[in-house]
């Protein structure tokens, strides 16, 4: 303290022209020279604070923190900024806390140990960087709202790209419907043409020639002209119920009748319709064993199908062939197979051979509609049935149609 004292106009002169404060301790830690702006910045008058411990200038919660960091300096004494990197707060007068720097420069006097402390109030410097990083803060905030709205932008534009692709997929799709109807629509219309223009010329002719075989001996010329005008009115009858089934299917009004009947009548009445158009040495094979059989089920529809395939495998067989038909009854169901000797179907076509319209290749100059198929696994499939077949080209083919066993007293 002594040397302090035969020194304290030097101090005074060098610690009053520098603008930081300036605070030396011993190392007991007392206050030994402070400089007036170390005494403004504390709040004190000259030589207020001489003396005494330097707690006095360390908030109280602060301390325990406050010797931790002295001890820490007094292992090193080297000269350094004190708690580099934490904020340190000194304590006025009146009690107020303030931020403050603090440099330590250890240093040793007529044999004893001094720290000069270099106090810097950085109040404004700390308001600063408050306000900096409000601004920040702020700054951050409007980025982040910005960028959630550009987000949100995004996604409805994304969005609305997405269903306007989805509408235009669907205008797409719509004309490409509609173009597919139209032509399906003039397709249609060249097949009705044709398919009702052929049995007709034919029936025309038979007619105009029944008339001029007037003799007894030309019974057979007429009787022959009569089967084919028997004939065409039965093609014409069965092409017209195929477009109304067709049309009923379409719009869902196909209802479907369960009764027990017998299975040698309807196959009888299919098989005698089709007599009626066999070629030249055609017959037809009729099942074995089936005059005791009575099934439960549609027999509308079984003498559709079965009137249908019956019909495909004369029309698609050539002259002196056999047609047969075979019964397979089971205790759930019975399975009905339709066996030709005809033109068969190319392998390339047998994935379409259910497709409305489809004629394959070999029978493009056979009569048909097309739809005769389609219309049949329809039905076959709405009464839980299934319908399948395996044909082979220039050899024949054999559809299988299976029906399920009602129970009538269900």
């Amino acid at each position: 303290m002594r040397v302090f004292e035969k020194n304290k106009d030097i101090f005074q002169l060098l610690s009053e022209a520098v603008s930081e404060g300036i605070l030396v301790v011993n190392q007991e830690r007392i206050i030994v020279a402070t400089n007036h702006r170390t005494n403004e910045m504390f709040g004190y008058k000259e030589n207020e604070i001489r003396d005494q411990n330097l707690n006095m200038l360390i908030p109280d919660n602060l301390h325990k923190a406050h010797d931790t960091y002295v001890d820490e300096f007094s292992k090193t004494r080297d000269q350094r900024r004190m708690a580099h990197g934490r904020t340190l707060y000194g304590k006025r007068k009146d009690g107020l806390q303030f931020p403050i720097e603090v440099g330590l420069n250890p240093f040793n006097l007529s044999g004893e140990s001094y720290v000069m402390a270099l106090i810097i109030d950085v109040t404004e410097k700390k308001e600063q960087e408050k306000k900096i990083k409000d601004l920040n803060d702020q700054l951050k905030q409007k980025i982040k709202t910005r960028t959630n709205e550009l987000e949100e932008t995004v996604a409805k534009l994304t969005q609305e790209i997405k269903l306007r692709e989805a509408a235009e997929s669907k205008i797409k799709s719509a004309l490409q419907k509609e173009r597919e109807l139209n032509d399906l629509k003039s397709e249609f219309l060249s097949l009705v043409s044709h398919e009702f223009k052929t049995p007709l010329s034919g029936i025309l002719t038979s007619a105009t020639l029944v008339g001029k075989y007037t003799k007894e001996d030309q019974q057979d010329k007429r009787e022959k002209h009569l089967r084919t005008i028997i004939g065409g009115v039965h093609h014409l009858t069965g092409i017209l119920n195929d477009f109304l089934s067709l049309e009923r299917l379409e719009k869902g009004k196909e209802v479907y009748k369960f009764t027990e009947f017998s299975l040698s009548k309807v196959i009888n009445e299919v098989v005698y319709n089709a007599n009626m158009l066999l070629k030249d040495g055609q017959n037809i094979k009729y099942p074995e064993n089936i005059d005791e059989i009575e099934i439960y089920q549609e027999e509308r529809i079984i003498t559709l199908v079965l009137t249908n395939l019956l019909h495909n495998a004369i029309k698609y067989s050539s002259e002196d062939t056999e047609i047969a038909i075979k019964v397979d009854l089971q205790p759930t169901k019975i399975i009905f197979h339709i066996i030709d000797q005809g033109i068969g179907i190319p392998e390339k076509a047998l994935k379409y051979i259910f497709t409305r319209y489809f004629r394959a290749e070999n029978a493009l100059l056979i009569q048909g509609s097309g739809i005769g198929l389609n219309i049949v696994k329809k039905h076959v499939e709405n009464i839980g049935g299934d319908i399948y077949f395996k044909s082979k080209l220039g050899e024949g083919s054999e559809f299988s149609v299976e029906f399920p066993l009602k129970n009538s007293l269900n």
